[in-house]
């Protein structure tokens, strides 16, 4: 959308500012989770893991599994996938001077602020929690019929022997 609203400089100021501070972040997040989850390792091995500073230690476990083992690595695919629908998008833009074909951009921006207004008048986009009312014990009637649905229900049949006509089991 970038590229078409204003320009191949802005995709490339984007992109260059993106791969900077996306790649800190997910360097930054590969250490710290790093280090948190060697402080658990640490309050086991001295034995501490009773007291507060053991307990301190399990919470940064808590936080530095996800930023080791998710969030950094995530960035990196989120930055080759940027890249790649940039290159894609290239031959569309090459050429063109910026502001040039601002319409296309203005189009596409204007699809997807009307599809994100259905989504959210249907209420498949939204704010609300889906399972904040089932933790509170909430009873409004779309969580009824949330926990209708997940409910397992077991029906029955009548079995008949194989190689046997009368029904009979």
């Amino acid at each position: 959308i970038a590229g078409f609203l204003i320009g191949p400089r802005m995709v490339m100021g984007l992109l260059a500012g993106c791969i900077g501070s996306a790649a800190m972040l997910a360097i930054m997040m590969g250490n710290a989770g790093g280090a948190w989850d060697n402080s658990k390792k640490l309050c086991e091995k001295l034995q501490i893991k009773k007291t507060d500073v053991g307990k301190a230690c399990v919470v940064g476990d808590t936080v530095g599994d996800p930023f080791k083992d998710t969030s950094g690595p995530s960035l990196d695919i989120l930055l080759k996938l940027m890249a790649m629908v940039s290159l894609l998008m290239a031959p569309l833009i090459d050429g063109k001077d910026d502001w040039e074909l601002w319409y296309v951009g203005a189009i596409i921006s204007l699809l997807c602020l009307i599809a994100t207004g259905v989504l959210m008048y249907k209420g498949i986009l939204t704010w609300k929690d889906p399972l904040g009312m089932a933790a509170d014990g909430g009873s409004s009637a779309s969580e009824k019929q949330v926990a209708t649905l997940s409910e397992p229900t077991v029906t029955t049949a009548p079995v008949k022997a194989w190689g046997n006509d009368s029904g009979a089991a």
